[in-house]
């Protein structure tokens, strides 16, 4: 960007930020693609008309002005004017929109107090005033932001009041495809000018989207779906027969019984097109509304089942769900809990007259909580054990991204999968993060247990070992994964068990993370059959260094 030289000092003498300013542009959609450029060039033409250097340019691209989350570049700007470390004594702003269109006033002119404390410098250069501090700045000020939230609120209305009307025509207004359903792009006569795939989106205004049935195969299993419910096959019994003929659902992931659930309800295989189920206007919460407010069109899309098959399957659908109130819920759970004198998943799962334990953790949370309100607290051990797990894990993570800082910092590639524990180095070398638990058993020294799990990728395998009570870090061990996978399912190894082995043990993680910076990604981690033949010959031999 023109004059957007970014400085690495510190801080720097008054006398030198005198006539040094920093610019914030900030586009609101990805179609605004010049918004940021135009917004450049009006500030680069006022900076040098008032002798001003751009040292420094914070950004935030295809942002909402409604609310300060996700803007990088403001929550930077803030930062660095709080901290002191703006280098700076003038900020730049094409206008008084540009700082947000809030719907609380006070919000922008809050972010140019704490620029006016620091003593940075607030100018707006597309506005017909000097923001001086006089009367008449402030008021044109308020009255800048007063039409600036009023605008947002007339463009929702706007684009709600479009959207109605296009969804009227039979067009879709966006958000996910159901499956066996696709996006057709259509200009304003309804002319077909070819299919929108995942990801794609259209370019011209003037086009529209209209929703078609998709491949053959997939029409055919969402088909097979209604006739096989009809036949009193429960969802679960469904989406496990899909998976096991290995069909996936629209996202590519295995089905399950309440996404089987999500597509029998779906009005779209009759034809219909729905819009204005859930809204969000103005950055609120997402809300569901009222059947009544839905606008939907009854003949948008070709049908894929006939409407009699439906109404019968909503029927049995309805049928077979009661709505219990939450006092009822409880207090059948406290009846079973005095018959079986304790509670499990399994229990609640199995009990005639109970609702489902995904009913239980929707309306109270928990399963913990769930507990508290029976009044049973014979799980209590479980459950803390349970949380010191969930600690050890929150630590393991932890120096996963740690990790990856450090790696990010010397120039390398680093990703990390917080599901699998998983830090990828270079596209090419996963270094795995696992607990490893103390066995402390009577008369026999110490040992340690990893659990091996099949979806590890290859490579090595990061374990903390805990003390003697399991309640503090004993110390870092590195291995690789290959040794789990020659010990099957649970790898056992002693106090003393890394010497003379390609196991090398740190005291700190701060030892560890300086030695897999320094030796990740130059030497490869053996390929498991190699591993396992010198394993099972005696022949791995202790590394330099360990």
């Amino acid at each position: 960007m023109a004059n957007a030289v970014v400085v690495h000092a510190k801080r720097l003498p008054q006398s030198q930020k005198a006539l040094r300013a920093a610019q914030y542009v900030r586009m609101s959609t990805d179609y605004q693609q010049y918004s940021i450029e135009n917004q450049a060039v009006v500030i680069a033409t006022y900076a040098e008309l008032h002798k001003l250097t751009i040292v420094r340019t914070y950004r935030d691209e295809g942002e909402s002005g409604l609310k300060i989350e996700n803007r990088d570049g403001l929550s930077e700007l803030v930062d660095d004017v709080q901290s002191g470390r703006a280098d700076f004594a003038h900020l730049l702003v094409f206008d008084v929109s540009r700082w947000g269109r809030f719907q609380d006033v006070d919000e922008s002119a809050h972010y140019e107090f704490i620029c006016r404390k620091a003593g940075v410098k607030v100018a707006y250069c597309a506005e017909q005033f000097d923001n001086d501090g006089s009367l008449l700045a402030s008021i044109m000020k308020n009255i800048k932001r007063v039409m600036a939230a009023e605008f947002s609120r007339e463009l929702s209305a706007k684009v709600f009041a479009g959207s109605v009307r296009l969804t009227h025509r039979g067009f879709k207004m966006g958000g996910p495809v159901a499956y066996a359903l696709q996006r057709r792009l259509v200009d304003d006569q309804c002319k077909p000018k070819g299919i929108l795939t995942v990801g794609q989106r259209k370019s011209l205004l003037t086009d529209h989207v209209k929703l078609i049935p998709g491949a053959p195969d997939q029409v055919e299993i969402v088909k097979w779906i209604f006739h096989e419910y009809l036949r009193h096959k429960s969802q679960a019994t469904i989406a496990r027969e899909l998976n096991r003929r290995g069909i996936m659902n629209s996202q590519g992931r295995p089905w399950r019984g309440k996404a089987v659930g999500d597509l029998l309800r779906n009005e779209a295989y009759v034809g219909v097109l729905t819009y204005n189920r859930k809204s969000r206007k103005l950055g609120a919460k997402v809300t569901r509304n009222p059947r009544e407010l839905w606008i939907r069109n009854e003949d948008a899309i070709a049908p894929i089942v006939h409407r009699d098959a439906f109404r019968r399957t909503q029927r049995i659908m309805s049928e077979g769900r009661v709505s219990i109130p939450e006092e009822e819920m409880l207090l059948r759970l406290r009846k079973v809990l005095m018959k079986k004198g304790r509670l499990s998943k399994t229990i609640i799962s199995s009990s005639p007259g109970l609702p489902s334990i995904s009913s239980y953790l929707l309306h109270f949370g928990t399963l913990r909580n769930i507990y508290r309100l029976v009044g049973y607290n014979g799980n209590q051990r479980w459950f803390d054990k349970y949380a010191a797990h969930q600690r050890w894990v929150a630590l393991q993570i932890g120096n996963a991204a740690r990790l990856r800082d450090a790696f990010e910092k010397r120039g390398r590639h680093a990703t990390l999968n917080a599901s699998t524990e998983c830090l990828r180095i270079d596209n090419a070398v996963n270094v795995v993060f696992r607990v490893a638990r103390c066995r402390n058993y009577d008369n026999r020294p110490l040992r340690w247990t990893l659990q091996y799990r099949a979806r590890w990728p290859k490579g090595w395998i990061v374990a903390v070992r805990l003390d003697e009570k399991n309640e503090a870090v004993f110390d870092y061990v590195l291995m690789p994964s290959a040794w789990l996978t020659f010990n099957r399912r649970m790898f056992w190894f002693s106090k003393e068990f890394y010497k003379g082995r390609t196991i090398n043990r740190f005291d700190t993680f701060e030892a560890l993370s300086s030695f897999l910076v320094e030796r990740v990604g130059k030497e490869k981690p053996w390929p498991v059959a190699q591993a396992l033949h010198r394993v099972s010959r005696g022949q791995l031999r202790k590394p330099n260094g360990a």
